[in-house]
């Protein structure tokens, strides 16, 4: 049997409302979802590649806003100071 997640176990992990998610999901910039039936539910390594994938790091002094292919709003950054 396969151990897949539910949008509360999602959110749960990532430490973010299930609003979010369902947000996500619906703006299709969120992990990889299944269908069963009427149910949501996402496969543990779906998840990580989907955070695998979320730009790392943050300079405090110099940093800019961007948005990435999913849309979400990021900081980086430039490198410079």
């Amino acid at each position: 049997m396969l151990n897949l997640l539910t949008e509360s176990d999602v959110a749960e992990r990532l430490r973010v409302s299930l609003a979010s998610v369902r947000r996500w999901r619906f703006e299709k910039r969120g992990p990889t979802f299944l269908k069963v039936g009427a149910l949501v539910r996402y496969r543990p390594e779906d998840l990580e590649t989907w955070v695998s994938t979320l730009p790392t790091g943050s300079d405090q002094h110099d940093t800019e806003t961007a948005r990435d292919n999913r849309g979400l709003s990021l900081h980086y950054s430039s490198g410079r100071g």
